[in-house]
C-alpha cells in the first residue's frame, strides 16, 4: 500500500515539528503539510526539513480546505490525515494498514500522554444508518472512497470529519476501528485541532451548532429526528452554561449570549443544509467538495521526482 499523510496547519509551527518528527519515524510513503497563512516561520520550517515531500500553502483559515487540497497532490492509494497537535504512536503505519485492509476508511484512538487509549469509536443511528465516527485528526481513506465522496465539505467549519462519517453510512461503507493505530496529544492543547487549524481560539457555538444542523439536513432532510437531535444538545449545553453561572463560573449576559449564538448558529445551518441537500441529490451529499474547485493552493513546493 502507498500511504500519503496529510497534515493540515495553521500557526503551530512547535506542535507541527513534533508531529512530523514522529511521522519520519512511521516512515509513510509521502508526507504532505498543508499551511494556511501562518505568521510563525511553519512555511521556512517545513522546507528546510527533508521530511517534508511536499508543501502546499493555502491562504484559507479552514481545515476541510486543507485536506482537501492534500488529496488534490497526494499521489498514494490510502490517504492519512494527521491533525498537527498529534504525535503518531510506534507501529502506526502498520496499523493503518491493517485498518483499510477490509475497509475503505479507518480510524484509532487518540490519547494524552500516560493516559490509556479509548477502547471503541463513537457510533449512533440516525435515520437508519449506522454512523461510526472519525477522529479527523487520526484518520485514513481509501483514495476510491474519497473520489467517489469528492472529499470534505468545505462548507464546515468544523465537523467536517463527522459529516463524512454521515456520508460513509449513506454509501453502505463501513468504517474499521483499528486499536493499535494510535496517536498522542501533546498535553498543553486545549482546543480541539479543526477549531485550531480554523484560526479558532475557544468554544464557539455559533460554529458549532450551524456545523451540527447543516449536516444533519444536507444528509437526512427535513425530519423529526434531526429536530429532536439539535434540540437535545440545545438543552444539554445550555443546562451545562447554566450550571456554570450558578457555580459562578459564567455570567448571566455570557450564557444568553450563547443562546443567541446556538440560534442564529442553528438557523444558518437549516438554510445551508436545505440548499446543500437540493444541491447534491446524490448519496455523497457534498455541493462543496474536492471537484468544486481547484484553485486552493497559493504555492505548492515539491521535491519529489
Amino acid at each position: 500500500m502507498k500511504l500519503s499523510v496529510v497534515v493540515p496547519t495553521l500557526n503551530s509551527r512547535d506542535q507541527l515539528a513534533a508531529c512530523l518528527g514522529a511521522l519520519s519515524a512511521a516512515d509513510p510513503t509521502e508526507c504532505l503539510v498543508v499551511n494556511g497563512p501562518s505568521a510563525d516561520g511553519t512555511s521556512g520550517m517545513c522546507r528546510e526539513r527533508d521530511d517534508v515531500d511536499v508543501l502546499v500553502e493555502i491562504d484559507a483559515r479552514n481545515v476541510n480546505v486543507a485536506r482537501n487540497a492534500g488529496i488534490q497532490l497526494a499521489r498514494g492509494d490510502a490517504v492519512a490525515f494527521v491533525s498537527h497537535d498529534l504525535t503518531v504512536d510506534a507501529g502506526w503505519t502498520d496499523a493503518v494498514e491493517r485498518g483499510l485492509a477490509d475497509a475503505v476508511a479507518t480510524t484509532g484512538p487518540v490519547h494524552a500522554p500516560d493516559e490509556p487509549a479509548s477502547d471503541g469509536p463513537e457510533s449512533r443511528t440516525i435515520g437508519g444508518r449506522q454512523v461510526t465516527y472519525l477522529d479527523g485528526g487520526n484518520a485514513a481513506f481509501s483514495r476510491d472512497v474519497l473520489t467517489e465522496l469528492d472529499g470534505f465539505d468545505e462548507s464546515l467549519d468544523v465537523g467536517g470529519a463527522r459529516d463524512i462519517a454521515h456520508r460513509l453510512a449513506a454509501i453502505e461503507e463501513s468504517v474499521h476501528w483499528e486499536p493499535s493505530m494510535t496517536a498522542t496529544r501533546r498535553s498543553d492543547t486545549a482546543i480541539q485541532p479543526s477549531v485550531l487549524a480554523d484560526g479558532g481560539d475557544g468554544p464557539n457555538w455559533q460554529w458549532r451548532y450551524r456545523s451540527l444542523t447543516y449536516r444533519l439536513v444536507k444528509n437526512y432532510g427535513l425530519r423529526p429526528t434531526v429536530a429532536y437531535r439539535v434540540a437535545r444538545h440545545a438543552v444539554a449545553d445550555g443546562a451545562g452554561a447554566a450550571r456554570d453561572v450558578l457555580g459562578g463560573e459564567g455570567t448571566p449576559s455570557r450564557w444568553a449570549g450563547n443562546g443567541r449564538d446556538v440560534f442564529t448558529g442553528t438557523l444558518g445551518g437549516l438554510t445551508k443544509g436545505v440548499r446543500a441537500r437540493l444541491g447534491d441529490r446524490t448519496p455523497r451529499r457534498n455541493p462543496n467538495g474536492l471537484s468544486a474547485r481547484a484553485d486552493r493552493a497559493v504555492a505548492v513546493h515539491d521535491r519529489r521526482d
